[in-house]
């Protein structure tokens, strides 16, 4: 009793301040960045750059975090069977998950009608606003899509950024330096090298973050302003309040049968949620991400397989608000929506929210698709929601981020690769201070 209690006196005692941590770094630059943008909004407009170069900085090595785990933990397994199991195990999931998230933003949409008092003509509306998103929708179809997972080339998938190319370029040579038994160690051995060094390069720029968060908050308060959320001020509390009870009951009761708090893995990745809310986006976070969930417990092969795969299939977030916007904007052009129009938009939505992925603004474009193809609701209505998709756009990365982050512990779990009672000691013990979260995964 008195070594536990010692231990976590000296736990304490080893934990920074506030202003010290990485998180509370990024809190700071948030908060400095509304005071800015709202005092000088040309300054604030003009700290742009910084908040692009950070997320710039991050996703230069996210293929190469993304390629150095999938590949390494699958040469390193003793069951290639076990890949196979996990991935079909993941993609129940996924679908499952997004289902519920579209049917949830659906009928939240016709509950609480937050469009209903706009009676906005769509002839009076700016399509021109529009009309380039249109164009990208237009030009990304399912079928481009699953074409372009297999790259031209090996150095094609990494140039382009694509996660899913870059999984499949890792799977297949993961399979193939395991085939080589123990012909592929020293390659394994260099990989779990390079692995160390590019958590090294993450280290590295994540001290950045507290500027890069600063400069994409100040850019988005300095041209937006928050008087702009006025007149959709209820679209958008529909859109946080949801996604808020999302997170505490569905999450939470999905983590309480995988034998963990939802409240607890919130404040564990508590940096990545701050990080995610400034940049309003959640690919800055993914290496990190991926980091804390090794050392939580899972394989660097299940974490390579299902958190980057999850950014593709499973944008819990992006549907929710998909399902949501598409009813505002019926509602705000008085367009009727029988229950037939619901399934309709359900099982469109199905499909465009992949279809669109690896496009800037892939949720917003995403749901241009889903309208194109229901003539009844006005494509130009979106025009409505444009100004303020930022603000939206920050509530659906952080949900994307955190269903992925709990999905990878939920299959984890479901695959017997970690056990309740290790994840929730784990999780304490990372959360309490008693260990360092920030540090580079042992490999």
């Amino acid at each position: 009793m008195d070594a536990t209690v010692a231990t976590r006196s000296a736990a304490a005692a080893r934990r920074k301040p506030f202003y010290m941590t990485l998180w509370g770094q990024v809190l700071l630059g948030v908060a400095l960045a509304i005071v800015v943008g709202y005092v000088a909004p040309d300054t604030a407009v003009a700290m742009r750059p910084l908040g692009d170069a950070f997320i710039r900085l991050i996703t230069m090595v996210i293929t190469l975090v993304i390629f150095c785990t999938i590949a390494a933990g699958i040469a390193g397994m003793d069951s290639i069977k076990k890949i196979g199991r996990i991935g079909g195990k993941a993609l129940i999931y996924f679908e499952v998950a997004t289902s519920v998230a579209l049917v949830i933003g659906l009928a939240v949409g016709a509950l609480t009608q937050p469009g209903a008092a706009f009676n906005a003509d769509p002839a009076a509306l700016d399509a021109n606003a529009v009309a380039s998103y249109a164009g990208q929708a237009k030009g990304q179809t399912i079928t481009d899509f699953l074409l372009q997972i297999i790259p031209t080339s090996v150095v094609d998938a990494f140039a382009r950024g694509s996660i899913l190319s870059v999984v499949f370029v890792s799977v297949v040579f993961g399979f193939a330096i395991s085939s080589l038994g123990s012909r592929g160690k020293a390659l394994l051995d260099v990989l779990e090298g390079l692995t160390q060094a590019v958590f090294g390069v993450v280290n590295i720029f994540m001290r950045f973050a507290p500027i890069g968060a600063f400069g994409a908050m100040a850019f988005t308060v300095g041209r937006y302003g928050l008087s702009s959320l006025g007149p959709l001020a209820q679209l958008i509390a529909t859109l946080w309040i949801t996604s808020a009870l999302f997170v505490l009951i569905g999450l939470g009761a999905i983590s309480a049968v995988a034998g963990f708090s939802i409240i607890t893995f919130l404040k564990y990745i508590r940096e990545e949620i701050v990080l995610v809310l400034s940049l309003s986006s959640s690919d800055p976070a993914l290496p990190s991400l991926m980091r804390k969930l090794e050392k939580l417990g899972c394989s660097k092969a299940l974490v390579g397989l299902v958190t980057p795969t999850g950014y593709v299939f499973n944008p819990d977030g992006s549907c929710l608000y998909m399902g949501l916007a598409a009813v505002f904007v019926a509602q705000a052009t008085n367009t009727p929506l029988t229950m037939t129009n619901y399934i309709t938009l359900f099982a469109v939505a199905a499909l465009t929210h992949k279809g669109a992925v690896g496009v800037q603004g892939a949720a917003f474009i995403a749901l241009v698709a889903t309208l194109m193809v229901i003539p009844s609701i006005p494509v130009a209505g979106m025009a409505l929601i444009l100004g303020v998709d930022r603000f939206m756009s920050m509530c659906r990365a952080t949900l994307n981020m955190l269903c992925n982050g709990v999905a990878t512990l939920v299959i984890a779990v479901w695959d017997n690769e970690l056990d309740r009672a290790t994840l929730r000691a784990n999780l304490a013990a990372l959360t309490s201070g008693a260990a360092d979260v920030n540090a580079a995964p042992a490999v």
